[in-house]
């Protein structure tokens, strides 16, 4: 089995440490982090002692688990994506101070027990020492000789690993007050030590360079004083899930898989420095300036990177050359927060980052997944594309470096500022959320009627209230007993009332009247009139949410329909924050992802083979070429026709075509079938097909599918409408379809979309009820005022209303006119060049 530990943690008992640090938040930060494995810290405390015995149990062996009760609590606050064992091995930080070789010694040591009796030994030997119970990691007077003897008399199963071996006040090799070899510290007993932490500040190629060392495994982990913390540093792996596989594996390897590590330029003590003067120093200037600092002649602190230099045998350049025993992988990684922290601008601690990270780790699962192992493919269909660019540059341990000195933690940035401020201008100016990586925006744009598109004759909507001004607050958000404010949402009561995670322009913002009034609406059919930046996102994910936490519908009967891969994950991350436990349940697809669920549950009665898959686009026209002998470019148009034949008989059948295009029709879908294939419009196509001829089948889905919601109606095309009338009968008392869009942002006509199935709902479903949103969160009200001047002529929404919360800061709209498209082009750009102070470019295609 594959897993991350992560051993060296503290709880609410050591000093400075987070008054959350108790058993259930470590498990429900280890299982957001991705760790399986972690130290209980502090055993010898006796109120952590305590703790430990009345909430843990034995589980495998050597290792423990929280009581069934409290375990289902932690799971309940986590998103399914994080679901997942959590064990706990009991471990203490130790921290001894005497005097050796007229020098006075501060080392810090990790011992690890497999037994309450083994850790009941320990405690029982240093409460004898010194004083146990005013410090998680106590401080006592003993020799580390000493105390690993203690150790290990207490039991077979007890080990001990130096702590952070090159932190200058408190480590065996530290520069103030350790040794110059771990055979120095512990004396005779050495041998038994087979295993040395590396730090925050120093990684594995830097302890390659001291061949002293070649003979431990090098470990990291966190040493966490808040549950947050967990996972910065950690250890991976592969091994059966106890105590004593992991020991082996630390003493022989067998089963280590190496360490996940901050970069080192990130830990405090890495260069040299004194920070009261704010002096960071190399190690050669420190040793030109005699180690005294340039500012006030005091003594610098020598940091991690000296030191290993003093002690170092091998070159940086060549750290492993004569090294007969094995270097172990590592990796060296950004945490989430900072890596969000730097694209938003703000504080990892920011509402903001957390927000951020709650919604990627619900959708890709916990941090460590997602920053080491996940596809970028995967990582592109959830998240903003300066935060996969940040992750690429991560993976390709491309950073720019600020090294820590003297207790100053360093900074790891991904972007030169100019970056995230160039990018963030380019978003604004085509409608992206530039401050949220995790949550894209919705989908905008009127675009006055063409060719396509209905007229203003076309029939329209009842006209919606009389605008309001301003946002309604609908209530605060409850305390609850676990997690930081990311992670205290109530599970089910107050939904409508809870904010949930910003959509772009809506930050900090609750539900207003209108969306609430929508919300609340769970039966029968509705209709939800929404201009662009009046939250429709917001609104139907929250009225899912109140709809099966409060209104008790079942999350399997919930269907959720929209038109691109990235709406329907955007959904799917909104849901899973405000309904963690069962958000993975509802189904969220786009019309093709919900026909091609219909397909692959009804394979045999649509007469497919088991197994069958989606041809690519490559596959289709080979298919082509060989059954017509046509050339690539003539085989991509046939098939182009073949697709508008099939769809357009589909929503007629009566409708005839040409025997000649039946005929390759025919031929091509043989194809087809004889490989096993279906191609795209063939999810739409069988799917409608076979609830036509099956009415049982209908009957089953519309029976499953209890509650239907559509967004961005005004886009479906008759294939699209056909399916979902067979899933949502006309009759009221059985139908609860919601449809929710805006006929005025009807673009796709071009695709076959027909807004005229968006105005004709309340006569496809009678009885339908309808509400306007009418507050735009994302424009200024300059914006807005002329954005409605210019599309109320020819509104399809009579009396049409919107209103902007943002006031604008004296803005000016200025109409520029262009003799040609391809003037039009240059003034785009000479304008995107004024805006970003540089230079761009663009293609133009006269054939387009």
């Amino acid at each position: 089995m594959r897993f991350y530990a992560d051993l060296h943690v503290h709880s609410k008992y050591s000093r400075a440490t987070s008054r959350d640090a108790d058993l259930e938040h470590l498990a429900l930060w280890a299982r957001r982090k991705g760790i399986t494995v972690v130290g209980t810290g502090d055993f010898t405390h006796p109120a952590w002692w305590q703790e430990i015995r009345g909430k843990l149990v034995a589980a495998e062996p050597g290792l423990f688990r929280l009581r069934p009760e409290i375990e289902r609590e932690v799971q309940r606050q986590l998103p399914p994506s994080c679901h997942g064992p959590v064990r706990f091995l009991l471990e203490v930080e130790i921290s001894t101070i005497y005097k050796k070789g007229e020098r006075t010694r501060k080392i810090h040591h990790l011992l690890y027990a497999a037994s309450l009796e083994t850790a009941g030994r320990i405690r029982e030997r240093l409460g004898a020492i010194g004083n146990i119970s005013s410090d998680g990691r106590p401080i006592l007077g003993l020799d580390s000789r000493h105390l690993l003897e203690i150790t290990l008399q207490s039991g077979p199963d007890a080990y001990l690993v130096p702590a952070h071996v090159w932190t200058p006040w408190f480590a065996v090799l530290g520069s103030k007050s350790g040794f110059d070899s771990v055979e120095e510290c512990y004396g005779d007993l050495a041998p038994h030590i087979f295993a040395v932490e590396t730090g925050l500040s120093s990684d594995p190629p830097m302890n390659w360079r001291v061949s002293r060392l070649d003979r431990f495994t090098l470990v990291s982990n966190s040493d966490a004083h808040s549950p947050p913390m967990l996972g910065r540093e950690a250890c991976a792996f592969d091994t059966d899930l106890d105590y004593f596989a992991i020991r082996r594996a630390l003493e022989t390897g067998e089963g280590y898989g190496g360490t996940i590590e901050l970069f080192p330029e990130e830990g405090k003590y890495h260069l040299d420095g004194h920070r009261a003067c704010n002096v960071r120093l190399e190690p050669p200037e420190t040793r030109r300036l005699q180690g005294r600092c340039p500012a006030c002649g005091k003594p610098l602190t020598v940091g991690v990177m000296h030191r290993v230099e003093e002690l170092a045998d091998r070159s940086e350049e060549a750290p492993t050359a004569g090294r007969r025993t094995r270097t172990d992988p590592y990796r060296c990684l950004v945490p989430l927060p900072e890596i969000l922290g730097e694209i938003h601008g703000v504080g990892t601690k920011s509402r903001a980052v957390e927000q951020s990270v709650a919604q990627l780790v619900a959708r890709l699962g916990p941090e460590l997944d997602i920053l080491e192992r996940l596809p970028l493919d995967e990582v592109a269909r959830a998240g903003h594309p300066l935060f996969l660019e940040a992750l690429t540059r991560l993976r390709a341990g491309n950073v720019r470096r600020d090294a820590g000195y003297d207790g100053e933690y360093g900074v790891i940035r991904l972007f030169a500022p100019e970056e995230i401020r160039e990018r963030s201008v380019v978003a604004m100016l085509f409608g992206a959320a530039a401050a949220d990586p995790a949550g894209p925006s919705e989908r905008t744009g009127a675009v006055p009627p063409g060719p396509s598109s209905p007229q203003p004759s076309s029939p329209s909507l009842p006209p919606g209230p009389p605008g309001e001004e301003g946002v309604v607050s609908l209530g605060r958000r409850r305390k609850d007993t676990l997690g930081p404010p990311a992670s205290r949402r109530p599970l089910a009561p107050l939904l409508l009332q809870a904010p949930s995670l910003p959509a772009a322009g809506e930050a900090g913002r609750d539900l207003d009247s209108d969306q609430r009034a929508a919300a609340e609406i769970v039966d029968g059919p509705l209709l939800i009139v929404a201009g662009p930046g009046t939250g429709k996102t917001r609104t139907l994910t929250h009225r899912l949410a109140h709809l099966i936490a409060e209104r008790g519908a079942g999350p399997e009967n919930c269907l959720a329909v929209t038109f691109s891969r990235r709406a329907a994950a955007e959904m799917e991350e909104r849901l899973a924050v405000l309904l963690p436990e069962t958000a993975g349940r509802v189904l969220v697809a786009t019309f093709h992802g919900l026909g091609l669920t219909l397909l692959r549950e009804q394979a045999g009665e649509a007469g497919l083979a088991r197994g069958f898959r989606v041809a690519t686009p490559g596959e289709r026209t080979e298919i082509a070429r060989e059954l017509f002998g046509l050339a690539p470019t003539k085989a991509e148009r046939l098939l182009e026709e073949i697709g508008r034949a099939r769809c357009r008989r589909a929503v007629d059948p009566g409708l005839e075509i040409s025997p000649e295009l039946a005929g390759r029709t025919a031929r091509y879908e043989e194809a087809l079938d004889r490989r096993a294939l279906v191609d795209f419009d063939d999810l739409l196509l069988r799917p409608v097909a076979l609830l036509r001829e099956r009415p049982d089948l209908a009957a089953h889905y519309r029976e499953r599918f209890r509650w239907i919601s559509i967004d961005e109606y005004q886009d479906v095309d008759p294939l699209q409408y056909a399916l979902i009338r067979l899933l949502a009968p006309p009759e009221a008392n059985l139908c609860n379809v919601c449809a929710i869009g805006d006929p005025d942002q009807s673009i796709y006509g071009f695709r076959g979309a027909d807004v005229g199935f968006f105005l004709r709902f309340r006569e496809d479903w009678p009885g339908a009820r309808v509400i306007h949103l009418s507050r735009n969160y994302r424009s200024s009200r300059t914006v807005v005022e002329a954005a409605m001047q210019a599309i109320r002529p020819a509104s399809l929404v009579p009396d049409r209303r919107l209103a902007a919360v943002r006031e604008g800061a004296g803005e000016r709209i200025v109409v520029q006119a262009a003799a040609s498209e391809r003037a039009e082009a240059e003034l785009v750009v000479h304008t995107l060049e004024r805006l970003l102070g540089g230079t761009a470019s663009f293609s133009f295609d006269s054939g387009r």
